[in-house]
């Protein structure tokens, strides 16, 4: 029997994913209580504010100067997938949709035509610490839909599926199924245009939770045209199939294949990614994915000169007070809640 394995790389940042995924992020920063302003109650000297992307004491203020996260910036032409594991996101754009999000919701957005939007992280905590966990995923739009209207959605936890697998010694297998289904859960459907929501696309993204020593195959994909990669990032080991796997990897595998997975001792994590290429060319500057550099230059002209809609906020990063909660507010004035919120 040929070997699953195909390639094991180790993890950078952000981690390559293969087509039609473009990459991944996995922000983790370990922020201390929060301030008035929700921004962190610690002094920012030694930072260099705007462009701190450089772990220090634990975190980073990435493009933020006051609450840490990502100002007003535009995108076109692709999606972004946004996994909260630990901490909360609040999201505004120019459709004029905002939100705040915290673990185990999953925001999607279509980009599409052309939206901007701030993804700030609140410290609601003013007497704990605010730890920050979540996963980025790009995923790529075919050209025939690069110039869809854009689209803002939430997945709240309590929507997001679970598949949970037992093996013979009692140990779990938790398998959260942000898109594609397994075992007969399904979670909620994609937007519209994402390369997702075709049929024959075989779009999975999921986060695969392991008891210490727990055993389970993952399943083979189901077109014969998917590929897949596994990131095991937490926990000591992990063996795929006869291989075992002792440092953090990006483990790509045969999507036709199915794989037996064992923890090591320690509780193990991955996430799974896995669909059909789109297998179109790829140009990509900055927050813009095309085809050709052509369109990326008619992207840079249209954001100039439109804005994408306009700002309609009056910061550029605007935060939500500390007990607003999680919400959706979406572009025609509907409120949305989760049915059960944190306690």
């Amino acid at each position: 029997m040929a070997r699953p394995i195909l390639a094991v790389r180790p993890l950078g940042f952000p981690w390559e994913t293969p087509d039609p995924f473009l990459f991944c992020v996995h922000h983790r920063d370990a922020y201390p209580a929060g301030n008035e302003h929700l921004g962190p109650a610690a002094s920012l000297a030694g930072r260099n504010l705007g462009q701190d992307f450089e772990i220090k004491d634990g975190w980073r203020m990435y493009h933020g100067n006051v609450v840490p996260g990502f100002p007003q910036h535009p995108h076109r032409g692709f999606e972004t997938v946004t996994i909260v594991r630990h901490g909360y996101v609040d999201h505004s754009d120019s459709l004029g949709a905002t939100a705040r999000f915290g673990p185990g919701d999953v925001q999607w957005l279509t980009a599409g035509e052309g939206v901007v939007h701030s993804e700030m992280f609140p410290l609601i905590h003013r007497d704990a610490p605010n730890t920050l966990e979540l996963f980025q995923i790009w995923l790529n739009l075919p050209g025939e839909d690069k110039l869809a209207p854009p689209h803002f959605s939430m997945l709240w936890n309590n929507d997001v599926p679970h598949a949970n697998f037992v093996d013979g010694a009692g140990r779990t297998t938790d398998v959260t199924l942000v898109a594609g289904s397994l075992d007969g859960k399904r979670p909620p459907p994609p937007p519209a245009r994402s390369w997702a929501a075709r049929p024959d696309t075989d779009v999975a993204i999921w986060c695969i939770r392991m008891d210490a020593h727990a055993a389970w195959t993952l399943p083979h994909a189901t077109h014969p045209a998917a590929v897949r990669q596994l990131y095991f990032f937490r926990g000591d080991a992990l063996r795929v199939a006869d291989d075992a796997i002792d440092q953090h990897a990006a483990i790509r595998l045969d999507a036709s294949a199915d794989v037996s997975l064992v923890a090591g001792k320690t509780e193990c994590e991955m996430l799974l990614l896995q669909g059909r290429p789109i297998a179109e060319p790829v140009v990509q500057y900055g927050p813009f994915v095309m085809n050709t550099r052509a369109e990326i230059e008619r992207a840079i002209r249209d954001y100039q000169r439109t804005q994408f809609g306009g700002w309609p906020w009056p910061k550029d990063d605007p935060v939500h007070e500390r007990d607003a909660g999680r919400f959706a507010r979406h572009i025609d004035g509907r409120i949305e809640k989760p049915v059960r919120d944190y306690p």
